[in-house]
């Protein structure tokens, strides 16, 4: 009783839920003026990009599979791991992990069962003011200090954006005359738009392996079907900024 208590209360007290019950308000308050249409509309709209079963089928027509490589026993000479994966904590100088750090934990996972021989992480500084934050320089700290040892590590510090991963990765590689196998690693709503880039950019023997999935298996439970859910608005946003970024790059030319 006590969690289905604690479900119930998350929901009340998230703040998408007032608004969402006061667009109902709203609309209640309203049907019978000249904004009905348009406040009908909007609480239908709001509804409608905050329904994880909705968002969930357009995330999994984007989302890429890399073929269940992570239960395979295939090994690879490099992983190549992309950058985005936190912030730079200034005052404790390190690095603050969030959900794309996902990338580094399951390529870690794979080193230590010896399927990979070196790990390349690629990431600049994505800011403007603090172009001296470079995040490759930050997660080779925290891989040195939890052992892995300095030779397995490679990075490419310069980048900032996933087209610069690729050609600023690729003039490493070429310059250590590297021609061995590559795992690409990155999250599972940006692999498409990363594989295009990287292939485009003329690397050879690459395969995809996806990280931090945000769909799983399709689910038919009643609050996952029809309760507004905030998280799923962060979904939508996620691959929407991910097809931009594509078709952008495709214009551009990069893929």
């Amino acid at each position: 009783m006590f969690f289905i208590l604690s479900k119930i209360l998350a929901f009340l007290i998230a703040p998408y839920t007032w608004l969402f019950f006061g667009l109902i308000y709203l609309t209640k308050k309203l049907w019978r003026t000249s904004y009905k249409k348009w406040i009908l509309g909007f609480t239908i709209f709001m509804y409608v990009i905050s329904n994880s079963f909705i968002v969930d089928e357009v995330v999994r027509a984007w989302e890429y599979c890399d073929d269940d490589i992570y239960l395979k026993d295939t090994k690879y000479d490099l992983a190549i791991v992309l950058g985005g994966m936190g912030r730079i904590d200034e005052r404790q100088e390190r690095f603050d992990f969030n959900s794309s750090g996902d990338r580094l934990f399951q390529t870690l996972e794979l080193y230590h069962k010896k399927r990979i021989t070196k790990l390349l992480i690629t990431g600049g500084s994505g800011s403007i003011s603090k172009p001296h934050h470079r995040e490759a320089e930050y997660i080779k700290k925290y891989l040195k200090n939890i052992s892995i040892p300095d030779s397995s590590i490679i990075i490419e510090n310069n980048s900032k954006n996933t087209y610069e991963n690729a050609i600023f990765t690729k003039r490493i590689l070429d310059s250590l005359h590297f021609n061995g196998s590559i795992l690409l690693v990155t999250s599972s709503f940006h692999m498409k738009r990363s594989l295009a880039i990287f292939e485009k950019a003329g690397y050879k023997n690459v395969t995809p392996y996806v990280t931090n999935k945000i769909t799983g298996l399709r689910k038919f439970e009643f609050d996952y079907c029809f309760i507004p859910n905030v998280e799923a608005v962060w979904s939508l946003n996620l691959i929407l900024h991910e097809i931009v970024g594509y078709i952008t790059y495709k214009a551009k030319g990069y893929l």
